[in-house]
């Protein structure tokens, strides 16, 4: 063996000894390392056998030197002996140990069978999987993992299957129960469960272990908050340095991605070519109903549009619309990343939009290569998206205040009114339906919240009570969720002395019948610390005034400057205490209400809110600043776009 011709000498007693596998095993058992190995290096030269070479790994090992060990124990079981795979194994521990990754997995390639029923070549094997994001073959050994007796190997088992479950479909929280008991202290593994207790309204989970997370937090343990994942960060904290600090997605950053890009030569057009990358290009997406009239809109005289679409092809043929109103579009569904990027650069785009941030389906990898000389991302994620290489995010004054700069890894582009889009041109108008159609009793007082189940937080759900315990004959009117997320909201209203009499929930509509739906509610309530997006914009469009809380970042700001941009800032209360007595106080205030839903109803086709062809004019502008910027060879930086004049009338009539 080569390695082990460096360094090693033949010294005076090497001359008068003989050279025997007998002479080295004594050296050996005498802590003669050296020595030995000396010996074994010499009789390597005459006698090449299993026994030799798993003398010299063990001697290699007590010299350090694990690359060598393993290399000679791999030697030792190539010649197929009895105790060929035990050598094997020790081989790929030695390897892995040493950093030499990839040897240790084609050894483990070699030996799965026997990596089922050991967990330590299991853990090796998943370990490198993981590493290498190759999360289907890593699955194979979770649950091996996660019934080992070491917690190391716990701990990874949990980290596979927090990336493998379809956290968005509620993940597994029997499996989530099992690691937290397995690995109590795990703090890591604790936000995972407690992202499963709100995918399924388990309250008396969250009330059990989302305190021992903010006890931690408070005693400046923090470093598990950067596997928590993004989207479901937000979920339960309001604080922007810890919304920051959650890093747990699939997207990894990519040191240097950034000065490669910019270092990239890029040919500028005289029309500002824009490039939108999104999985929600079909009309029935609630994107699409916020998006679609802003991609009508856009000026071709001083802009292209390319959309570049990964939308499931299933999804596709439900669409109606002809999306080539939308923009040219280009299919990068069945591309790798770097594929799309040599697309997306042979359209020469000059500025690339990213349309989901950290939620399913994104394709933000594109976006960690030169795909373009500017990278947005807009729209599709409330908070900074962390992980990939974007240079603006763009927002409005109010999700995105001065105070917030420091928690985002992107400039500010600012709307001067309004961050959020809407479609009114294909946006059905509400006509309202009849109580009895979704079995509400026809004289309760109706509160109403169509959010998704997960965003009903205990803080939110306990204020819910107490407006319906304060408010008598009233109901409150929820979108409905899956049986045990229905179950588990009865169950916590029933502790907070509110009967299931006086809760209603109601299926997922199609659009036309969900408009319908919302005048039939007198009041809807917001949730916190996630608000309602497209749902309070809806809202608002069906003319159901919202009440909101004041939000301390993004996803709980949102409803605020909804309802700024359509002159009812009224409805944005201090704090839950507030939020409450604005309940209550509506409640019993007819008049006020009624007010309110006519001025809805006034403004539907001035408020800025909902005046596409404004904000779509507001965002070119916004993008004209960025190019110019970029042609001058200047960094980003924080762009406010000035406020065009007001209209002097309607933006449209629908009759």
């Amino acid at each position: 063996m080569a390695l082990l011709q460096a360094g090693v000498t033949t010294t005076e007693h090497e001359l008068t000894n003989p050279i025997s596998y007998a002479a080295a095993s004594a050296d050996f058992r005498a802590g003669r390392y050296t020595q030995s190995l000396r010996v074994l290096n010499s009789l390597l030269d005459t006698e090449r056998d299993i026994r030799t070479y798993t003398l010299l790994a063990k001697t290699l090992i007590k010299l350090g030197l694990r690359a060598e060990a393993a290399s000679a124990y791999e030697l030792a079981a190539d010649m197929d002996g009895a105790q060929a795979e035990d050598h094997l194994a020790q081989s790929m521990k030695l390897y892995f140990a040493a950093g030499q990754k990839d040897k240790a997995l084609a050894l483990g390639n070699r030996l799965l069978k026997r990596a089922r029923k050991d967990a330590d070549l299991a853990y090796i094997i998943a370990s490198v999987l993981v590493e290498r994001n190759e999360l289907p073959l890593a699955e194979s050994f979770k649950d091996q993992l996660i019934e080992s007796e070491n917690v190391e190997h716990i701990k990874l088992g949990g980290r596979i299957a927090l990336r493998t479950w379809d956290l968005f479909d509620g993940g597994d929280v029997k499996t989530a129960q099992t690691l937290l008991k397995r690995i109590p202290k795990d703090n890591g593994m604790r936000l995972a469960y407690l992202l499963l207790c709100r995918e399924h309204n388990r309250y008396e989970g969250q009330e059990k272990h989302q305190p021992m997370i903010d006890a931690a937090i408070a005693a400046g343990d923090l470093e598990f908050l950067r596997g928590d994942v993004p989207f479901f960060n937000i979920h339960w904290c309001d604080d922007e340095k810890i919304n920051q600090m959650a890093r747990g997605a699939i997207v990894r950053a990519v040191p240097g991605a950034r000065e490669t890009r910019r270092a990239v030569p890029h040919i500028w057009a005289d029309k500002i070519r824009i490039g939108y990358v999104s999985s929600d290009l079909f009309d029935l997406h609630a994107t699409m109903k916020l998006i679609r009239r802003v991609l009508e809109t856009h000026d071709r005289s001083r802009f292209e549009i390319v959309l570049f679409c990964h939308s499931e092809l299933k999804m596709l043929l439900t669409n109606t619309a002809d999306r080539s109103l939308w923009g040219e579009i280009v299919t990068i569904r069945d591309m790798t990343d770097e594929e799309a990027v040599d697309t997306i650069r042979q359209r020469g785009i000059d500025i690339l939009v990213d349309l989901k941030g950290h939620t399913k389906g994104n394709r933000l990898g594109i976006f960690n290569l030169p795909a373009a000389p500017i990278h947005v991302t807009w729209l599709g994620f409330p908070g900074t998206v962390g992980n990939a290489d974007l240079d603006y995010t763009i927002g409005d004054h109010i999700v995105l205040p001065d105070s917030s700069a420091p928690f985002y890894d992107e400039k500010f582009c600012r709307l001067p009114e309004v961050y959020q889009p809407n479609d009114p041109a294909s946006r059905p108008l509400p006509s309202r339906a009849e109580r009895e159609r979704y079995g509400l009793p026809k004289d309760a007082f109706v509160f109403a919240s169509f959010n998704a189940s997960r965003k009903i937080s205990v803080a939110i759900i306990e204020a819910w009570a107490e407006i319906l315990k304060r408010t008598p004959g009233s109901v409150i009117w929820l979108l409905s969720a899956s049986p045990e997320s229905k179950a588990g909201i009865e169950r916590k209203l029933a502790a907070c002395g509110i009967s299931n009499k006086r809760v209603f929930f109601s299926p997922k509509m199609e659009y036309d019948h969900h408009i319908n739906r919302i005048p039939t509610a007198d009041l809807g309530l917001d949730t916190y610390p996630v608000n309602g997006h497209t749902t309070t914009s809806e809202q608002l469009w069906g003319g159901l005034p919202v009440i909101t809380i004041k939000g301390k970042n993004f996803s709980s700001r949102v409803s605020e400057t909804l309802l700024n941009a359509v002159d009812l800032n009224e409805l944005v209360a201090e704090g839950i205490d507030g939020y409450i007595e604005l309940a209550v106080s509506l409640y019993n205030d007819h008049e006020r209400l009624v007010g309110m839903r006519q001025h809805l109803e006034k403004v539907r086709f001035t408020s800025p809110l909902f005046d596409a062809e404004r904000l779509c004019r507001h965002l070119e502008h916004g993008y004209e600043m960025m190019v110019e910027r970029a042609k001058a060879g200047l960094e980003p930086d924080h762009i406010d776009i000035p406020v065009l004049p007001p209209r002097e009338g309607p933006f449209m009539s629908r009759t």
